[in-house]
């Protein structure tokens, strides 16, 4: 999957996840400050987002996870020969 359709999931999801208008979530939106997204939503987040994925993802992955666009990149750099979990 390109990262433009990624990000487009990405911000359907955390939109729906989150009940947060589509429009207002940008690339450099930040999880925390701007999206009101905690830690304990970052998890559900990680659960959503294993559709997209393909596969379960680690929370390891997402540490360094601050923005949108970093959720896109993380998601996008995960290697599509791992097998399935």
């Amino acid at each position: 999957m390109i990262q433009e359709e990624l990000l487009q999931k990405v911000i359907e999801t955390i939109a729906e996840a989150f009940e947060i208008d589509p429009g207002t979530i940008q690339p450099a939106s930040r999880l925390n400050e701007d999206l009101d997204i905690d830690s304990i939503d970052a998890v559900d987040l990680l659960i959503r987002l294993k559709p997209l994925a393909g596969r379960r993802l680690q929370p390891e992955t997402f540490k360094s996870v601050r923005t949108v666009q970093d959720v896109v990149d993380a998601l996008h750099a995960l290697p599509t020969d791992m097998p399935l979990n």
